[in-house]
């Protein structure tokens, strides 16, 4: 029997009908990016999703990083864990000693043979969160590190020059007296005063956080974060607490808010803080690097990083990691990683995104825009200041918090704070030490 060209059309548009679907391989990405860089987050990933049909990045937030981390380890225990989850840097040794849970980034790479080199990163972000042979865990995602933002508007006010942030702490605690006696409603105020105030405060000075190379020299470390230099440090605050001149708003990223709505004039937070910063000031602000005491022999040395990398969850279905892999190549490809910087602040974590903004002229455009960058190559690190890399150093944190407020509050003395934050935190690591000998 013959079919006029009719019948046959449909005939075949029947058959095909009958045939299964091509699913779309959905691949979750729990992050802890909310406002401005949460928007962010979602165009990146609706970008990847746009540039080809068979994989779906479907990214989810999951609150601040300590709550992520959490939430991604109680989420595999149940057999429920997403397929990337994004990771701060402190959660690092955590990752790591999660054997079986994870698929290390240089495998996963060549197990989809996907193009990569690690040494196309920034060496200062590759070695954070790669192992003592080199290979990289983790994807590069957002790095940062931190840096002095200032409110120009108020420096104006106070008679100081908007264009000569201080350079050392002398500096800014004379600059915020003036901001003071301006009307200021607080002079100066911090972000992530554990990470800014004594972790890369430690590396900018080039003084031990920890012995053993800060923790990359094995599970015996211990904390020596009570030295002179950082002693003296948190007496300066405290002294400036006791003034009026520095402000304690929070232990995270809270002390934004009073910068970005002018009651604060200065503010030492992440890099990354940018975007929201340039989403809610109604001022002129500039960026510049942390300050130093000129007194430190060596200062300042080099900045260490924060942010987060992504990692990738065991997975049973080898669809799902060739999905990751292609994605990873996406987010860590020139055009992408660039358009974030420019975007948030974070530092391009590619040597050729990083030229591809130095020949965009976007650092003359933005002048400071690339202080990040300068502070993390001003020179080649020392065990001092690779960076950290210590078990329950979520935990520890707390502790310094815990110790810092108390300071703060005029309780303590900087002195008897750290000593008892390093007591605290050294009995933190041999818990985690004997649990993964």
């Amino acid at each position: 029997m013959k079919l006029n060209r009719t019948a046959a059309l449909a005939l075949a548009a029947g058959i095909l009908t009958t045939l299964p679907a091509y699913a779309t391989v959905e691949i979750t990405w729990w992050h802890s990016m909310g406002g401005a860089l949460g928007d962010k987050v979602n165009q990146i990933a609706d970008k990847f999703n746009a540039s080809q049909k068979d994989y779906k990045v479907v990214p989810v937030y999951k609150g601040q990083y300590d709550e992520s981390l959490t939430a991604a380890i109680a989420a595999y225990r149940a057999g429920k864990a997403p397929q990337i989850v994004q990771v701060f840097e402190v959660g690092t040794a955590t990752m790591m000693a999660a054997h079986g849970a994870v698929m290390p980034v240089y495998k996963l790479m060549a197990q989809a043979h996907e193009p990569f080199d690690p040494k196309a990163f920034l060496p200062a972000v590759t070695s954070y969160y790669s192992d003592t042979h080199g290979n990289l865990l983790s994807m590069p995602f957002n790095s940062s590190t931190q840096v002095l933002y200032v409110n120009k508007d108020a420096f104006k006010k106070a008679g100081l020059d908007p264009a000569k942030p201080p350079a050392t702490w002398p500096e800014l605690m004379q600059d915020a007296e003036k901001l003071k006696a301006s009307g200021a409603a607080c002079a100066f105020t911090t972000g992530w005063q554990s990470w800014v105030q004594l972790e890369s405060f430690s590396a900018w000075h080039n003084v031990p956080f920890a012995t053993l190379q800060n923790g990359f020299g094995g599970l015996g470390t211990r904390l020596e974060f009570n030295g002179p230099v950082q002693v003296m440090h948190i007496d300066n605050l405290a002294k400036m607490a006791k003034e009026g001149t520095f402000t304690y708003a929070g232990r995270k990223d809270e002390p934004l808010g009073k910068f970005t709505s002018g009651d604060c004039a200065m503010i030492t937070t992440s890099s990354g803080s940018y975007a929201n910063i340039k989403a809610n000031a109604k001022f002129d602000f500039g960026v510049s690097p942390l300050p130093y005491y000129p007194s430190v022999k060596g200062a300042p040395q080099n900045t260490i990083i924060g942010g987060a990398t992504l990692w990738v969850m065991t997975q049973k279905d080898p669809a799902v990691y060739k999905g990751i892999a292609k994605f990873f190549t996406f987010l860590s490809s020139p055009e992408i990683q660039y358009d974030f910087h420019k975007s948030t602040g974070y530092v391009p974590i590619t040597i050729a995104a990083w030229d591809l903004a130095k020949k965009e002229g976007l650092y003359k455009e933005r002048p400071g825009f690339d202080t990040a960058m300068l502070e993390l190559t001003n020179k080649p690190p020392t065990p001092n200041s690779r960076g950290l890399r210590l078990g329950n150093f979520v935990q520890i944190r707390n502790v310094i918090d815990e110790e810092l407020e108390s300071v703060w509050s005029g309780q303590k003395t900087a002195k008897a704070a750290l000593d008892e934050a390093v007591k605290r935190g050294n009995l933190l690591l041999e818990q985690f030490q004997k649990a993964n000998k």
